[in-house]
Formats: C-alpha cells, structure tokens, sequence
C-alpha cells in the first residue's frame, strides 16, 4: 500500500507487467482437477472461445506437422502396443472416400486419446477399474478396447452401418484376461438414449475425432447432455484441423459444461500431436 492508500500490484512492480499479468492469467485459468480427472487442465474461456483456437493454432501451428503420426489410412491393419499386449485395429480404407460414411479407419485422435488413458491410469489421473464408460463415435473401437483392459465396463456405440467393423475389433482384441468388459451398441447423437446407458448414467463419456462438422454439434452436445450426471467427466480428443468448427463446439458446449484443456505434458511421452488437442468437459450444476 503506498502513501495514498492505494495497493499495488505486485505483479505490475517486476520491469515486465505485462508479462508478469498474463503469466497471473493463465495461472489462475489452471484447475488441479476437473471432474474424475486428478491432473491440472487449462480452463477454456467461455466467454471467448476464438482465444482458445487463436492460442492453439497460434502454439502448436498444426498445419506446419505432419499429419498421421500414429495412424495410416491406407492400411487394412493398425497394431498399437496398450495395456501389455498388441492390439490389432481392423480398418476399411475402401470407405474413407464415401461421402456421409465416417469410422472406417483410424485417426491420430484415437491413438492418442487410447495411450493417454493407459498413461493417465498409470499416473493414478484416471481410475477406470469397475467403471461404466459410453464411447461415442467409436469406429474402429480403439478406445473403447483400452479403456475395457483398463478395468472399466464399456459401452462402444456408433451408427448401424459401423456397427460391423466395431464388433470385429472388440471381439479381436478382447480376448483371455481382460479386467473390464466391452458391449457394442447403436447410438445416433440426438435420439433417445436406450436404458442401458443412462441407467445408471456413465462415470466418463469418451470420443475421439467427434467435432468434425458443425451440424454434428449440435446433436453432440445433446447427447453429452443426456449422458451427463454429477459425477460423470467427458474427455474428448479432436483433430485441429478447422478452428471455425471447434470454436463453434466450444461456444456451444460451454453453456452446459465447464471445459479444460489437458496440457500435453500430461500425455502418454511417446504420444502426443501438435494436431491434436484432449478436452475434459463436466456438466455445470443449474442453481434452482
């Protein structure tokens, strides 16, 4: 406090308040936890979702990396290392091409978000042992396939005409001593939820590469709603590809969910992106 009884501020005394003032931003934009997740994230400006796509393509620059990193499009077969075993993705590059037809291969996204979960429970971040998981959009179940070796009781959803290739996968793949389980069901965003997956409702909503136009968020949000309780965290993994279809899902999405952004630090070392981002979103609790 100086002579005429106002208090400075500290941060503004150090020969770079600028600086200093947004170091004191962003520190208070870091939660140690959201939701179920145990690990620091970077709370999305709700206000001004353009800054979050701004700070992202401004830092990680993803369309100066070289993009599949992790996954290969033209290839019939995937093989991941997760969980102690080798896992062998089914995927129909034949299909990429057809207009309206997603799921058939295997995006960055996907690898990333599976290794970051083996990663994130390994690290004591996330508990999936014995909890209930909806995946959306699963495709080619990679996801979906680790979080069932992780423990958890998975429920593997996308369209009816993925549902062929996803079954293959999960009976591929979840063989001998697995510590969770794995069903694979229809879900199209929007539509009702059948009574398996909202009684009860998911302890963690997963889905990777699922903001990819803007008519799909809305039908998103949805059902991320539908499936949202007090206690369930939603953890998304995205393509940066168009920053206008994020922002539109990041505005739309913060009306009913705190979002957070999960700093790559935190990811699995040997699997992580400029081009992709990870999301923690909790549903915000209405005051009555």
């Amino acid at each position: 406090m100086n002579g005429d009884g106002v208090v400075k501020d500290e941060r503004k005394v150090a020969g770079k308040p600028e600086e200093n003032e947004y170091e004191y931003e962003e520190e208070q934009r870091m939660l140690e936890e959201l939701g179920m997740y145990k690990g620091k994230v970077r709370l999305v400006n709700s206000e001004e979702p353009t800054e979050e796509t701004m700070l992202l393509w401004g830092i990680q620059q993803p369309t100066f990396s070289k993009p599949n990193a992790f996954a290969r499009q033209t290839s019939l077969q995937l093989r991941i290392d997760a969980c102690g075993r080798t896992l062998s993705i089914l995927q129909s590059p034949s299909n990429l091409g057809t207009p309206g037809v997603t799921g058939s291969v295997m995006w960055d996204s996907g690898v990333v978000l599976g290794k970051f979960l083996e990663h994130a429970v390994e690290s004591e971040r996330i508990h999936l042992q014995g909890k209930k998981v909806v995946e959306l959009g699963s495709g080619c179940g990679l996801v979906g396939c680790v979080a069932a070796l992780l423990g958890a009781q998975v429920i593997l959803t996308d369209l009816p005409d993925r549902l062929r290739l996803l079954k293959k996968n999960v009976e591929a793949n979840l063989y001998g001593d697995v510590r969770g389980s794995a069903t694979v069901n229809e879900l199209t965003w929007g539509d009702e939820l059948d009574n398996d997956m909202r009684n009860p409702l998911p302890d963690y909503v997963l889905g990777s590469d699922v903001i990819y136009s803007e008519g799909a968020v809305v039908d998103l949000i949805a059902t991320l709603l539908d499936l949202s309780g007090t206690q369930t965290t939603v953890i998304l993994a995205g393509e940066l590809r168009n920053d206008a279809i994020l922002e539109y899902f990041l505005q739309a999405a913060a009306e009913d969910f705190t979002i957070g952004r999960v700093d790559q630090i935190q990811w699995h070392p040997d699997c992580c992106s400029p081009r992709v981002v990870i999301y923690v979103l909790v549903k915000k609790q209405r005051k009555l």
